[in-house]
């Protein structure tokens, strides 16, 4: 789908399913084309991508039916403005707990291209925008999709109030550090873990905005799974470097045991 039906299908509720392309090589836009996806993310928080080389990726996909969403760095409202006009159809802003956090990224993300003190008496309603102005910036920005990494313990206290800021489109759950913010580090089976994502999950579709978590944790489908039965519709699993590792891990201790050689055991999560 096109960067317009993606953002209609997102705020409207629907189910979205996408994976991570950590790979910035060109041939993977041909293999992400025949998975059925809706959109791609490509995270440049934990992922050393270079503006430039992260531009061509969200204009690539773009190009060929796979909007980008684009994990931002730090949740900076220059950095989201600068990933749209790199051509992302959307912005994933970390680690959000507060509600000015948000205020300030609806700002860049659907005010784009107004900044500063005119920006700030807009969003305290001291001043709204003269009508061609807000007529130029709806049009611009309509397409434009907000999501907030859901990840710690202040961010679900604060949730109900994040969820009331208007031009917010969803929230996704970061779930290696919503655990360990939690106390207990890559335990995703652990009922306080399970608690803590229904609740955002459940909240946040309630207040009729789109919820999501990252399923990049070994043995997570059927959470995954239960999760979108739950009401979760961004739908974002895996990556293309878990994928290969599994795959590979699981190949080659398959030839090691047949050979009657010992086998790689190593189950370590990939933390992205």
């Amino acid at each position: 789908m096109n960067d317009h039906a993606f953002a209609k299908s997102l705020k409207g509720g629907n189910t979205v399913y996408g994976t991570l392309i950590v790979s910035t090589s060109p041939r993977w836009l041909s293999v992400a084309n025949t998975l059925g996806l809706d959109y791609v993310f490509i995270d440049t928080e934990h992922i050393a991508i270079d503006r430039e080389r992260l531009s061509w990726m969200c204009q690539a996909y773009s190009g060929i039916g796979l909007p980008a969403l684009v994990r931002i760095t730090a949740p900076d409202p220059y950095q989201a403005t600068a990933i749209l006009d790199g051509g992302a159809a959307g912005v994933v802003a970390p680690y959000i707990e507060t509600v000015e956090q948000v205020q300030q990224l609806v700002g860049a993300v659907k005010a784009r291209p107004i900044k500063g003190d005119r920006l700030q008496r807009y969003l305290s309603s001291e001043q709204d925008f003269e009508t061609d102005l807000k007529d130029y910036i709806d049009h611009e920005c309509d397409d434009n999709v907000l999501i907030v990494n859901i990840e710690s313990m202040p961010a679900i206290e604060n949730l109900d109030g994040i969820l009331k800021v208007e031009g917010l489109d969803g929230v996704l759950v970061g779930p290696h550090d919503l655990s360990c913010s939690l106390g207990i580090p890559e335990q995703y089976d652990h009922p306080r873990f399970v608690e803590a994502v229904d609740t955002i999950i459940t909240q946040t579709r309630a207040a009729g905005k789109s919820a999501g978590i990252h399923i990049i944790f070994p043995d997570g489908l059927e959470q995954e799974i239960r999760w979108a039965k739950l009401g979760a519709n961004l739908i974002l699993h895996g990556a293309d470097i878990i994928a290969f590792k599994q795959t590979m891990s699981h190949d080659l201790q398959h030839i090691k045991n047949a050979l009657g050689q010992s086998a790689n055991k190593d189950q370590t999560t990939i933390n992205i």
